[in-house]
């Protein structure tokens, strides 16, 4: 709000008029305040430098990255800083190690990218019910996938896998493990890299909650009879029953979690995944 000027003419109010002469007047406004800028530090800096290259496919996948005293002189920066941002992107699983000297350009492992999803869903307190929304889908799809697209290597896995269940109903942690490895065998029989990616952070939290019912439930025997008919629609290729059998294991699951008295929209147990 501007005041009333007085009969010299000066302004009063919010701001102030000073007079400076020559018929001009200096207005003082409220000090004005700016944010903090943030800065980040020049590690953090150097790794998005080199990541966005890598992602721009300016450095190439195999492709021998300059040492950490040429990539120093060039980025005029300390070898310190080079080294700490190397090891950003050596934990980003996009660069390893071959040698002391030797820094390659690398693709991320599956098992490291879920590893960091799965974090952020345990800190974000994700449900068991969130988890069981996003799988469900996910492994009906694969097994879908899989009655088109599974080699005879991995059907004979699939047996195996069936074979050592069948042979190990009583032992409840061996149970859940061939439970993980077997949904883990179906999707990468899928061919489909996306949902293979999709679906490994969920399942590092899902599968491993199996035990909680197994301990509480006799649901082995259905467990076993849902992988089988799973695996018969895969190796008789007929992906309508692959999917059917895999959706009613899934539902199945749901239920046992039910029955055993846990709460579906509690935050999933992460206990197992420090195990």
């Amino acid at each position: 709000m501007v005041g009333l000027p007085d009969k010299r003419g000066f302004v009063f109010g919010s701001r102030r008029a000073t007079s400076l002469g020559r018929g001009i007047s200096l207005v003082e406004h409220e000090p004005m305040v700016f944010e903090r800028v943030e800065t980040q530090p020049a590690y953090q800096l150097v790794a998005l430098g080199i990541e966005k290259r890598i992602m721009e496919g300016v450095f190439k996948v195999g492709q021998q990255l300059p040492s950490e005293l040429d990539l120093a002189k060039q980025l005029g920066v300390n070898r310190s800083t080079v080294r700490e941002a190397i090891r950003v992107l050596e934990q980003s699983g996009l660069v390893f190690r071959k040698s002391a000297r030797r820094l390659v350009i690398s693709v991320p492992r599956e098992r490291d990218l879920a590893s960091r999803v799965s974090q952020a869903m345990i800190l974000h307190e994700i449900t068991f019910l969130e988890l069981w929304e996003t799988m469900l889908p996910l492994e009906v799809r694969a097994a879908e996938l899989a009655a088109t697209r599974a080699t005879e290597e991995e059907i004979e896995r699939l047996e195996a896998n069936l074979q050592e269940t069948a042979e190990c109903l009583e032992h409840e942690r061996k149970l859940v493990a061939l439970d993980i490895e077997f949904h883990l065998l179906v999707a990468k029989a899928s061919r489909n890299r996306a949902l293979l990616l999709a679906r490994e952070p969920i399942g590092l939290l899902f599968y491993p909650a199996f035990y909680q019912v197994m301990s509480r439930l006799n649901a082995k025997d259905r467990l076993l009879s849902a992988h089988r008919e799973v695996v018969n629609g895969i190796r008789n290729r007929d992906p309508k029953h692959a999917a059917q059998w895999m959706e009613k294991h899934i539902k199945d699951f749901r239920r046992g979690y039910e029955l055993a008295d846990l709460d579906m929209n509690q935050p999933v147990d992460n206990s197992s995944y420090f195990e």
